[in-house]
């Protein structure tokens, strides 16, 4: 189904190769796995089994790509999706309508399929993937895991043979990542060929056939999932754990030993048009010298929570203190931080260093560059100074947006899902750097389904929904 035999491939205007003399083949009914640290060329690879590269982002591709047994060179990307169906890591990237339905229709109506099967097709899906409650919902309206269930349900109904999913488990909680590898065991018996490219390693025990790391655009070593057993591999090659263990304890609303921080009192918001409220005088205590995790079911509030927390969003009633006095919903964003998930959203600038400088706006203009260039050594950007942001990959984009977070230097610092795309040298790296926060007194929230993380980092929890 998919063959690739000494595939190099670069990137227009790099020197360097992205892939190099990757080799491997996959059957239908087989699953496999790609992981290694961030930009080890992950994306990279699915892109060139789609057609996107080089049909799309050009450069040069040297070897042989084969989907389905016709070379991939000589077929446009139309062509080449009829086999082959991604779910990106970003599923806005692939969005084409502006509510579920019509999302999940589009590809279907472009293909002439008639409308009587179009509504049998979703009924299908929206059963399979429990998306009766947003199927008449608006794309934007969804929580990043909420898009991805979208996403890979749209792809799924089309019937692809070859099925490539790019960090499917960053954006899921432990529940619907469960569901996720029950549903493409499913797949693989239905004779799906199916590449998955992931950091998280937990949840595919049972699911992949094989295992491939990369490092540096190279396969450095491959075979059953039993390998990534071995600790020394995981710690050589900057990967995760295999197994979770349990999380630590809840952060109860009626502790008192909390002296400073920030109390939310009364909370109550409702989106318009929803008469039912999201939070209903949800009163809690944020206190300093924490790191807190955020933790929830996909669409229970946790993002619209820190958006309220940070001003972003303005509360139906209710108040935020800081040490006990009331702070104006104004002044919140000059004494907070919000990382938000799609980093996509965040980076506006030429290169990372100007997101960086921009970002740094409260320092004096003298030391901006300075503070820049530390914190681009401390999360191992400064090779990619020069680079436009939306050149990264999406862990090295992640650790962007989370520089430009803390060069802030913010009272509370939120961040939503701030490892999605991160490997396990650089979730270390996050994890240390929310510790040492914590430790100079200002309160970290962490909104993730990264259970490992949670246990790294986090000596509390709040769960959602909160009542």
């Amino acid at each position: 189904m998919i063959y690739l035999e000494n595939v190099s491939y670069t990137y227009p205007f790099q020197s360097k190769e992205a892939l190099s003399s990757v080799s491997f083949e996959l059957k239908p009914g087989e699953a496999v796995l790609f992981t290694g640290k961030s930009g080890c060329g992950k994306s990279t690879l699915v892109r060139v089994i789609n057609g996107l590269a080089p049909h799309y982002y050009k450069g040069r591709l040297e070897g042989k790509v084969s989907v389905n047994g016709s070379d991939s060179l000589s077929r446009g990307i139309h062509d080449i999706a009829k086999d082959v169906g991604t779910l990106f890591q970003d599923p806005e990237n692939q969005f084409f309508a502006l509510n579920v339905e019509d999302e999940m229709a589009f590809a279907h109506e472009c293909r002439g399929v008639s409308s009587e099967n179009i509504r049998r097709i979703i009924s299908k899906m929206v059963e399979r993937f429990s998306l009766g409650k947003v199927i008449h919902s608006k794309i934007f309206d969804l929580s990043e895991g909420e898009k991805q269930k979208v996403a890979l349900a749209s792809v799924i109904s089309l019937k692809p043979g070859v099925i490539l999913l790019d960090e499917p488990s960053a954006n899921l909680d432990p529940c619907a990542t469960k569901e996720l590898a029950y549903l493409l065991g499913g797949l693989k018996k239905e004779g799906f060929a199916i590449v998955i490219v992931d950091h998280r390693l937990y949840w595919l025990s049972g699911l992949v056939d094989r295992v491939y790391i990369l490092e540096h655009g190279k396969i450095v070593k491959s075979g059953a999932f039993s390998i990534l057993d071995d600790e020394k591999v995981r710690k050589k090659y900057g990967l995760r754990k295999i197994g979770i263990d349990p999380l630590k304890k809840e952060l109860s609303k009626t502790d008192r030993f909390f002296a400073k921080g920030y109390k939310v009192d009364g909370m109550t918001f409702a989106y318009n048009g929803n008469c039912q409220a999201l939070f209903d005088n949800v009163t809690l205590k944020l206190p300093f010298g924490e790191v807190i995790a955020v933790v929830g079911d996909n669409g229970t509030g946790k993002t619209t929570f820190a958006k309220l927390v940070t001003g972003l969003l303005k509360m139906s009633a209710g108040h935020i203190f800081l040490n006990n006095r009331i702070i104006p919903r104004k002044k919140l964003l000059e004494k907070t931080g919000i990382v938000l998930q799609n980093a996509d959203h965040q980076l506006y600038m030429k290169t990372v260093e100007e997101e960086l400088i921009i970002a740094a706006g409260h320092l004096a203009k003298g030391i901006r560059k300075e503070k820049a260039e530390n914190i681009m050594d401390f999360f191992g950007l400064r090779e990619l100074a020069g680079r436009h942001p939306q050149s990264l990959s999406g862990g090295q984009k992640q650790r962007l947006v989370i520089a430009c977070g803390l060069i802030k230097e913010p009272d509370i610092l939120i961040l939503d899902e701030p490892t999605s795309g991160l490997d396990g040298v650089n979730m270390k790296i996050i994890s240390d750097m929310m510790k040492s926060l914590a430790a100079q007194g200002k309160c970290v929230l962490v909104i993730s389904h990264d259970l490992e993380l949670i246990n790294m980092a986090c000596g509390y929890r709040i769960c959602f929904p909160l009542s």
